[in-house]
C-alpha cells in the first residue's frame, strides 16, 4: 500500500505540469468510484466532464461507454475514463467508436503500457477489480505518460489507418500480402484502392481489371419473379465456378442458396422490401431477420422512396437504421437502395448521408425494376458523398457487360451487381488477356 501510494504521489505530481480535459462517465456499478475519481481528477485543475450515470439506478454500461468514446473522438476531451463494474465491456463499446483506443487497465504498468506503446485516449476501469487508491495511481500513469517514441508511434498509427481502411497504407499492404479472408467492409475498403489503381492505369490491360479481380466485385443476381429454385441453384454454380462475391435472390431464395453455396467463398445476399420499399419499417427487419437466420450474410434494402419525396429525412433514417439494427445484430452487412432513377441530385446526397447516420455499410443505385439503372454520374455523387464513413458503393441496374462495370468502378464503385455476371467474365478475359 506504501508503494501505491508512492507512485500516486509521483504521478500526481507529474499530472500537476498539465491540464487536460478529460470526460468521464460510468454504469450503476462503477458510479461510486467514478464519483471519486472525478472529484479528485477536478482537485488537481483538469477540466472535467460527467456524461452520467448520475445515480446508482440500474443502468446500459454501452450507453455510457459510447458518450465517453464519442466526446473525446469528437475533441471535445483530451482523454475519457469509463468505470463499470469489469471494465471489459466498456472498453469493447468505446473501441466501436472511430477514433478510439480504449483500454482496460487493473494496474499502473497496464496503463503506461496503453499509453506509450498504444496511444490509448479511453481507460476503463473495473470497480470490482480495483480500489480506490489503485484506480487513482492507474489513472495518474494513464494521464502522465505519453506515446512519444518513434517505433509506438508508427505502430499507432497502423491502427489508425486500419480503422480508416486507407489504401496504400503499410497495414493495408500487409493484410493484402497475407492473403487472409476478408470481410466484406475490408473488401469495400481494399476496393478504394483498387478505383485508384484502375483510375492512374496502372493496372494490367491498359487499366483494366482482369476477370479474377472483377469477380471478387460482383453480386451475381438473380431477382426475377419466376426463378425458381433450379435457376437459383444454377446461379449459385455459375458463381462458385467464377468465385463472385455473392448470389443475391430474393428472401424466400436464401435457404436455398445458402444450401447451394455451403462450403464455398461465395456469400448469400438477400433483398429486402423488394423493389418497391414502401413496407412498414418493422416488416423490413422481420423480413432482414429472417434473411438472416437463413444464412444471408448481406442485406439489400429499399429505401422508402415516398418518404424522401416527402422530405421526411427523420422517417428515412429510421427506416433504414430498423433494418440497420437487424443486420447489426445478425452480423450482415447492410446495403441501401436509392432507386436513384428517381431522385434528384440533392435527394441522393439526402439519402446517402440518412444511409451514414443509419449505420448502413453501402449505398446502393437501383433495384434494376424501375425506369432507369445506375449511372457514372450518379455513382460518383454517391461516393463523394459517402467517402467521410467509407461506405462502399454499389452500382447495379443496367450493368451488363465489362465496359459498364470498369466504367462504374472508375467512378468510385466497390460493388456491381448484374444478372449479366457470366457474359461479363467473358468479356474481361477477352480484353485483359486474364484468365477468370
Amino acid at each position: 500500500m506504501l508503494a501505491l501510494l508512492r507512485m500516486r504521489v509521483e504521478y500526481s505530481s507529474r499530472m500537476s505540469n498539465r491540464r487536460c480535459r478529460i470526460v468521464v462517465g460510468s454504469d450503476h456499478g462503477g458510479y461510486e468510484l467514478k464519483e471519486q475519481l472525478a472529484g479528485w481528477l477536478k482537485g488537481l485543475g483538469h477540466n472535467v466532464t460527467d456524461v452520467g450515470t448520475h445515480s446508482r439506478e440500474a443502468v446500459d454500461y454501452p450507453v455510457f461507454a459510447a458518450a465517453v468514446a464519442r466526446a473525446v473522438a469528437s475533441g471535445r476531451s483530451d482523454l475519457g475514463l469509463m468505470v463499470d463494474a469489469a471494465g471489459i465491456g466498456s472498453a469493447m463499446t468505446a473501441n466501436k467508436i472511430p477514433g478510439v483506443r480504449a483500454a482496460a487497465c487493473y494496474t499502473v504498468a497496464l496503463a503506461e503500457n496503453s499509453r506509450k506503446h498504444n496511444g490509448a485516449n479511453v481507460l476503463t476501469l473495473g470497480s470490482g477489480q480495483v480500489d480506490s487508491e489503485q484506480a487513482k495511481a492507474i489513472v495518474g500513469a494513464f494521464i502522465a505518460t505519453d506515446c512519444t517514441e518513434e517505433r509506438h508511434l508508427r505502430r499507432v498509427q497502423m491502427i489508425k489507418d486500419l480503422e480508416s481502411g486507407r489504401a496504400g497504407t503499410p497495414i493495408m499492404t500487409a493484410i493484402k500480402e497475407m492473403k487472409l479472408e476478408l470481410s466484406p467492409q475490408d473488401v469495400a475498403r481494399i476496393a478504394e484502392r483498387v478505383k485508384q489503381i484502375v483510375g492512374g492505369g496502372t493496372c494490367a490491360g491498359g487499366g483494366n481489371l482482369s476477370a479474377s479481380q472483377l469477380a471478387r466485385m460482383i453480386d451475381h443476381t438473380l431477382l426475377k419473379p419466376e426463378a425458381t429454385k433450379a435457376d437459383v441453384k444454377q446461379l449459385c454454380e455459375e458463381a462458385m465456378k467464377y468465385n463472385f462475391f455473392s448470389c443475391c435472390v430474393n428472401s424466400s431464395m436464401v435457404s436455398v442458396a445458402a444450401q447451394a453455396l455451403r462450403g464455398s467463398s461465395v456469400k448469400v445476399c438477400a433483398v429486402v422490401g423488394f423493389p418497391l420499399g414502401a413496407a412498414p419499417s418493422q416488416i423490413k427487419a422481420l423480413e432482414a431477420r429472417r434473411a438472416i437466420r437463413e444464412g444471408a450474410k448481406e442485406i439489400d434494402m429499399v429505401i422508402n422512396v415516398g418518404m424522401v419525396k416527402d422530405g421526411n429525412w427523420d422517417g428515412v433514417t429510421k427506416d433504414i437504421r430498423t433494418v440497420s439494427d437487424s443486420c447489426k445484430d445478425g452480423g450482415a452487412l447492410l446495403k441501401v437502395i436509392l432507386e436513384t432513377c428517381l431522385l434528384t441530385k440533392d435527394e441522393i446526397v439526402k439519402a446517402c448521408e440518412a444511409s451514414m447516420r443509419a449505420r448502413a455499410d453501402y449505398v446502393k443505385t437501383s433495384t434494376g425494376f424501375n425506369k432507369g439503372g445506375a449511372t457514372a454520374e450518379d455513382i460518383a455523387l454517391m461516393a463523394r458523398t459517402v467517402a467521410p464513413r467509407h461506405l462502399g458503393v454499389k452500382a447495379s441496374g443496367g450493368v451488363r457487360t465489362y465496359a459498364d462495370a470498369m466504367l462504374m468502378i472508375r467512378n468510385g464503385a466497390t460493388r456491381i451487381g448484374s444478372s449479366n455476371s457470366v457474359k461479363m467474365m467473358e468479356e474481361a478475359a477477352a480484353a485483359t488477356g486474364s484468365k477468370r
